[in-house]
């Protein structure tokens, strides 16, 4: 059986914190306000994941409440919804997110993300696909307040 899956996530910018995209740290003057590293990319493709299998969201398995899941890196909870994919029987086939933010410039970090987030999700790089837009200075995003992403992943059971 083949599942599909969506996950967004958006977070505003917070200074005096590393920005973490697909588990690559970006040269920016903020990062991301959030409970773990508030990887904004890892986190859309986790939603897809666990939404795929039916498993809720990330709030339901690393919730913020949990000092736990504080800091933690996005990448590592990646791994562990894999981990969860797995117990019930189903490999992931592939997904792809797109980042929107109107700044940094995301182009040059893209095949490092892409290769990051298929060591964690232990799948093929061919498999990964990262893509960046603005949002043509529209909203929050586009006052630059913060990034967010939307993601689609394809899975089934083996």
């Amino acid at each position: 059986m083949i599942k599909t899956g969506i996950g967004f996530d958006a977070h505003k910018f917070k200074a005096g914190r590393k920005l973490i995209l697909g588990g690559v740290e970006i040269e920016a003057d903020a990062g991301l306000d959030g409970h773990s590293d508030a990887d904004v990319l890892t986190h859309a493709v986790m939603d897809a994941l666990l939404g795929a299998v039916a498993e809720g969201d990330i709030g339901k398995h690393f919730p913020d409440t949990d000092s736990k899941w504080k800091d933690a890196k996005s990448v590592e909870l990646l791994r562990a919804v894999v981990a969860i994919l797995k117990s019930k029987g189903y490999a992931i086939i592939n997904f792809d997110v797109t980042v929107m933010a109107e700044r940094p410039k995301l182009a040059p970090h893209i095949e490092r993300m892409r290769a990051v987030l298929a060591e964690y999700a232990e799948i093929d790089v061919d498999c990964v696909s990262v893509k960046a837009t603005t949002v043509e200075k529209m909203g929050a995003i586009g006052r630059e307040e913060g990034i967010a992403a939307l993601a689609i992943a394809l899975v089934s059971n083996y």
